[in-house]
């Protein structure tokens, strides 16, 4: 299961407004990630990465997927951390994460978290149903 989340860089990924990551699948009406930032949907299941190497993330990343759609939920958070436990304090998890998610079909939309919800250092996630 997590074999089909790559570390390449298959994509560069749109960055709205500074250096704040978003995604929305090809096809998704822009309205469906102005929603998606403004809070509009009820989070239902959240991941925490901390504290986590890069294959554990991983791993617990398509674990969390799967599971969330087996629960049917659709909006989720991914608390990947801000990096300021990494060596020179940059945030691998992240850059990893936003790949990740770009890569899977049932990802149709991710923004950073508002910043009651983790800011820089989670994501919001929508799930196709």
């Amino acid at each position: 299961m997590d074999e089909s989340l790559s570390d390449h860089d298959r994509l560069a990924l749109a960055l709205e407004g500074g250096d704040e990551p978003v995604y929305l699948k090809s096809g998704m009406s822009p309205k469906v990630l102005k929603d998606l930032r403004r809070g509009r949907w009820v989070i239902q299941a959240e991941l925490d990465l901390h504290g986590m190497n890069r294959d554990e993330a991983r791993h617990q990343v398509a674990l969390f997927l799967a599971e969330c759609q087996t629960h049917r939920h659709r909006c989720v958070r991914i608390v990947h951390g801000k990096g300021l436990g990494s060596p020179g304090r940059v945030p691998v998890l992240k850059r990893l994460v936003l790949g990740w998610l770009a890569q899977r079909k049932e990802v149709l939309a991710y923004c950073q978290a508002r910043t009651t919800d983790g800011g820089a250092g989670a994501l919001i996630v929508l799930l196709t149903a």
